[in-house]
């Protein structure tokens, strides 16, 4: 096993103890190496590091584990650097589904306008981020999980020598979500899901070796005679039957818009209001495991559970130890999704080893869901030029684009009021 040294930009979050806990678990596979927390939260950095250090200790790992908040120290040679960090924390987040909804649109994370300004927002820090890593780790590779992944993949592909892989669980787990949703056993099916980055179909959908949209057309058939107490379940389902294909679960923003944006004008909170009203429970909850002797995650009082980032830690260990698993990943499409650019970054099967990720040659999407993929990925490299170089007009052009905007007079009136609220977060070019 090669021993390196992997920075972890974001190691003070809510998240990065899950993502020690799943770093440690693999431990083996980075024997002497070194794991560099990076944050700008030197208290959430020192916590994080000693629940790290005890889980180590606790299982005779041989890994150092640092901590710093001096980024261009902490990348400094690293082999591998990670990326996963919220600018503006979860408050700005609370700003992009709150904002647009005054406006008659939905406000979501990596969708719509909360998503268009979580990507102004990350790339901004990302470009310091690229910079330091050609100044001082020009050889490494960056694993990136800072959302939206996909457009920021799409600004770094093209304005950086640095290679760069975006990931997301998303197509391990939407296809299962989907067959469980109809009745199946998700360990019996065989799917590759395509497209965009949270926005994706399956072209390949084999249960127990055979073709499995008759199964979800059955039902659905019974699901419409016989509604579940899941009316969202019920449409995806429905979706699916419809399509012929099993969708990602945020395509529910584009194909039930009308009944989303009412479901979310009727309730009470946020998404990000109710993970705001937890994060103080989080962290003492980790500072409670990081007296520990063996620090033990207890899921319902962690952020995203005991493990996180597993698929950031998988790929990590295909890259420095050559493996050549087979991963989703989120790169430049060098023609493996059809009917795509070539420049484009989607997100397909990638063979993973030493060299980096390759993306393999997946089937077409099907006509009836190629139509939307194809609009956002437009919008996808609008936004990310816009973000990297561009100024008020950019991205005016690009936010208007978005499928869940497609108004320039809504689309002003977003930018105005969402520029102005994420004004410390932005480059004032944005904002001219």
């Amino acid at each position: 096993m090669a021993s390196i040294r992997l920075t972890y930009v974001g190691g003070g979050s809510t998240r990065a103890p899950g993502t020690v806990a799943a770093l440690v678990v693999r431990g083996a596979a980075f024997a002497g190496s070194e794991v560099v927390l990076v944050d700008l939260d030197p208290d959430h950095l020192a916590v994080v590091q000693q629940i790290a250090l005890r889980m180590a200790r606790a299982r005779g790992l041989d890994m150092r584990i640092t901590a710093t908040t001096d980024r261009r120290a902490g990348l400094k040679d690293a082999y591998v650097v990670l990326t996963s960090f919220r600018p503006g924390g979860f408050e700005a987040r609370v700003l992009d589904e709150t904002i647009p909804l005054r406006h008659g649109v939905l406000g979501q994370e990596t969708q719509g306008p909360g998503g268009f300004f979580m990507a102004l927002r990350s790339i901004a820090v990302m470009q310091p981020i690229v910079a330091d890593m050609e100044a001082v780790c020009p050889n490494a590779v960056l694993v990136n999980y800072t959302n939206p992944v996909n457009i920021v993949s799409e600004a770094v592909t093209h304005h950086t020598a640095i290679p760069v892989i975006s990931l997301c669980e998303g197509p391990l787990i939407f296809p299962a979500g989907a067959v469980r949703n109809a009745g199946l056993d998700p360990s019996r099916l065989d799917a590759t899901l395509v497209g965009l980055n949270h926005t994706g179909w399956t072209v390949r959908h084999q249960y127990g070796g055979s073709d499995v949209m008759p199964y979800v057309e059955a039902a659905d058939a019974d699901r419409r005679r016989e509604p579940s107490d899941d009316a969202t379940a019920d449409r995806m389902l429905h979706l699916a039957a419809t399509m012929g294909t099993l969708p990602s679960a945020y395509l529910y923003y584009y194909y039930f818009r009308e009944l989303a944006l009412a479901e979310a004008l009727a309730k009470p909170t946020t998404r990000a209001q109710d993970i705001l009203a937890e994060v103080d429970g989080y962290w003492r909850h980790y500072r409670e495991q990081a007296a520990a002797a063996d620090p033990v995650l207890d899921p319902d009082r962690s952020r995203g559970g005991i493990l996180e980032l597993e698929l950031a830690i998988d790929v990590i260990d295909a890259l420095v130890n050559d493996t050549g698993v087979v991963w989703p990943v989120n790169v430049p499409n060098r023609g493996a999704l059809p009917g795509f650019p070539d420049d484009l970054v989607v997100e397909v099967p990638g063979r993973v080893d030493r060299r980096g990720a390759h993306p393999l040659p997946v089937p077409p999407l099907p006509p009836q869901v190629r139509g939307l993929i194809e609009e956002l990925g437009e919008y996808q490299a609008l936004t990310a030029e816009a973000a990297w170089s561009g100024n008020r007009r950019d991205a005016v052009r690009a936010l208007t684009s978005n499928p869940l905007v497609g108004s320039l007079s809504i689309a002003e009136g977003l930018y105005d009021e969402m520029g102005a609220a994420h004004r410390a977060h932005l480059p004032s070019r944005l904002l001219a």
